[in-house]
């Protein structure tokens, strides 16, 4: 199996295209994490390839009949839904309501296990705690309806008062790859059981893991302002983006990078080959396998792993990026000159570093989670697959 920074970075897309958004609104949903295969064929097979899904609801603060989920995402180029029923639905204008929000929601059972079925799609299983999501659809840029997701970073989103999270998939005739995210932000615990080929869990918060996390940030100077009551922590980079957290946070790292590297040399070892790079006429510039050049980032590029550390799927220079944007999240590129850097002890080890990963990796049991959008270099994200998947489980673990 491929090193996970060679792997297409569909998911960053979805998440740049739904995080990125301005903060005054929602995102409408773009494309979907981890697209590996060509999903052309995928209409006609769904529904007879449907894999089984079960929602456990071991929250212990709410009762089956509070929990709402919602299954929402893209097949075939169209923003589609999960009914009720396991069928797919296009999203729909008309399925706005007299209060201006489409109700998807599907109801666990009474008590116990709620079984479903999922259809080969990409998208996010939303799970609400309390009451339900306000889903708009909407009309996007190419006159199709689509879907404003939440925004619980924003705090004029109409689901900024609403307990809730998500988890991401892509089904298709290639298989089931999934995780659990704390990219843009934390609130809920979840945890996934992917069954076939392999029997294999990720994401699962040790007890008493959320409420450490709230505390460590709580008490962390910079990111205190993240912790949005009882309710979830909002990732640093949409906390800049709201005012919530310093855009100059990084600068002096940054800045202490740039002078290393302008006088030695920082390899980078990615499935193409290996790169090196030195710092010549303020950008950091590879040569290896392809050449690759990249400017000095700002704190916004770093957190969001974006704008000067932005990865195409190219093979080459998108791993790179990849790799640096976790090094300079995990803050070990001053420690070590040759990157990844795959000894967990050496991450979040300086003052200037990524709090809310360090506190994300320390909430779960096996210390995997996605803190960042690259925290998939080296497979240190909550992040699974099966190329034949028997059925999937996602519980809401203990508060």
């Amino acid at each position: 199996m491929a090193s996970r920074q060679q792997r297409p970075l569909g998911r960053r897309k979805f998440l740049a295209a739904l995080g990125g958004a301005a903060v005054a609104a929602p995102a409408v949903a773009a494309i979907a994490p981890h697209a590996f295969a060509d999903t052309a064929t995928e209409s006609a097979t769904s529904a007879a390839q449907a894999l089984p899904l079960t929602i456990v609801n071991n929250s212990g603060a709410f009762g089956n009949a509070s929990v709402h989920v919602y299954i929402v995402g893209n097949q075939d180029g169209r923003q589609v839904r999960v009914t009720p029923d396991g069928t797919l639905a296009p999203i729909a204008l008309s399925d706005n309501g007299a209060d201006g929000f489409t109700d998807y929601a599907i109801p666990l059972a009474g008590s116990g296990e709620t079984r479903l079925s999922l259809p080969r799609m990409s998208g996010r299983i939303y799970v609400a705690l309390g009451r339900k999501l306000k889903f708009r659809a909407v009309t996007d840029g190419n006159g199709d309806a689509a879907l404003q997701y939440p925004a619980g970073w924003v705090s004029s989103d109409p689901n900024y008062p609403v307990l809730h999270d998500c988890a991401e998939f892509t089904y298709n005739s290639a298989g089931m790859f999934c995780n659990t995210t704390m990219v843009d932000m934390f609130s809920v615990p979840l945890s996934i059981r992917l069954t076939g080929a392999r029997d294999q869990t990720t994401g699962t918060v040790r007890g008493g893991g959320r409420a450490a996390a709230f505390a460590a940030l709580r008490q962390t100077e910079g990111f205190s302002r993240l912790v949005v009551d009882d309710t979830r922590v909002i990732a640093p980079g949409h906390g800049l983006d709201a005012g919530l957290f310093a855009k100059d946070y990084f600068a002096p790292y940054i800045d202490e990078v740039w002078s290393a590297y302008t006088g030695r040399d920082l390899t980078v070892k990615t499935d193409a080959g290996t790169f090196t790079g030195r710092v010549r006429g303020g950008r950091l510039t590879f040569d290896g396998p392809a050449s690759a050049g990249f400017g000095k980032p700002s704190t916004r590029d770093v957190l969001f792993c974006d704008g000067a550390l932005a990865a195409p799927n190219d093979g080459t220079t998108g791993p790179v990026a990849a790799v640096l944007g976790a090094g300079f999240n995990r803050s070990t590129l001053l420690a070590a000159a040759a990157h990844p850097v795959t000894d967990a002890s050496s991450f979040y080890r300086t003052g200037i570093t990524n709090h809310y990963a360090k506190a994300m990796h320390a909430a779960t049991e096996d210390g995997r989670a996605y803190g960042f959008a690259f925290d998939d270099v080296a497979d240190f994200a909550s992040y699974i697959q099966d190329t034949a998947p028997t059925g999937i489980r996602l519980t809401l673990s203990p508060f």
